[in-house]
């Protein structure tokens, strides 16, 4: 059975991929989705550390990174829907103009709701390949919300190396192939919001999972959000986001001369406008994307994956 992830329409035709009535991109629903392993001995109390006045035990939201799904069967709908279309339209004295671009409207519709399947070497961005330019999306907001990650750093899992030392949160999984997130608790909304982050290689690692920012997020970690990554070793970008078990590519691995290598620090910034992504590394606009996946009033994150160490800091919200 398939699902339509946006109005939760259930589908039991196997060869339908897109929702009958938004046109969004069906996924499989309960237990045909793919596997995914978690990290052991996830602790069953609260997932989101945020800024607390108390100790808390968030769970653990590391995943493996490497998933394995079949290859979906194109469905043939659209042909009978495209000829009855035509038929009526000869009818009633549309013409083909008419026919023509109804035809063009639902094939632009259908690529724009469509994403790759995980580790594909496609992306959902027109732009991803701009470098070493400016953006003035959101440059006027002037109202700053610092983020405290003092207490993030609080009894993680066992699989997970983190401490928060001088002004740093140090954030790494101890396997490589996991990832893990962290989310605010708070009222961090990240929408038609500057958010922005600074992150630093401290070992000077490679990591193929990448690290750095989760933006429109769910407050429950690796439901729905955006990650904007990157990989300081070989100074490269992606952006993914999340799904229950999923992690599909939105922007796949893209060079960038923007990004500081070594263990030199890198601002990682997001700015939405209405639903216009900009993303920044350095101040400098790399690529933007439409938020087509992110949660309705979602919060700010970090994401480190792969073992390497990361080091985040100076977490802020610009409205």
């Amino acid at each position: 059975m398939k699902i339509c992830p946006v109005c939760r329409k259930t589908y039991t035709d196997d060869g339908l991929n897109f929702c009958l009535d938004d046109g969004s991109v069906l996924t499989i629903q309960g237990s045909d989705a793919p596997p995914t392993m978690v990290m052991q001995n996830p602790p069953a109390t609260n997932p989101n550390p945020g800024r607390l006045s108390t100790p808390t035990t968030p769970q653990t939201w590391g995943q493996q990174a490497n998933y394995s799904v079949q290859p979906k069967k194109k469905s043939r709908a659209w042909l009978w829907v495209v000829g009855l279309l035509a038929v009526g339209l000869l009818l009633c004295g549309g013409g083909l103009a008419g026919f023509f671009a109804y035809v063009a409207y639902k094939a632009d519709r259908a690529d724009s709701n469509t994403y790759p399947s995980p580790g594909a070497n496609t992306t959902r961005t027109n732009s991803s390949s701009t470098t070493n330019s400016t953006t003035t999306s959101g440059s006027e907001r002037t109202k700053l919300q610092s983020i405290d990650l003092t207490g993030w750093a609080k009894s993680l899992s066992p699989d997970v190396s983190t401490e928060y030392t001088n002004g740093e949160l140090f954030l790494g999984t101890k396997q490589k192939g996991y990832y893990y997130v962290l989310v605010s608790q708070e009222n961090d909304f990240t929408e038609n919001a500057n958010t922005r982050i600074s992150v630093r290689n401290v070992d000077d690692t490679d990591s193929n999972l990448g690290y750095g920012l989760v933006f429109h997020s769910n407050p429950q970690p690796l439901r729905q959000d955006y990650a904007f990554l990157i990989d300081a070793k070989k100074k490269r970008y992606r952006v993914v986001h999340h799904v229950p078990q999923d992690e599909p590519v939105v922007v796949r691995w893209t060079n960038s001369s923007a990004i500081n290598d070594g263990t030199v620090a890198n601002v990682l910034e997001v700015r939405d406008l209405n639903g216009n992504i900009d993303l920044l590394i350095n101040d400098q606009k790399v690529t933007s994307i439409r938020n087509t996946y992110g949660f309705k009033g979602g919060v700010a994150g970090v994401y480190s994956g792969d073992a390497a160490k990361a080091a985040f800091s100076k977490l802020e919200i610009r409205k």
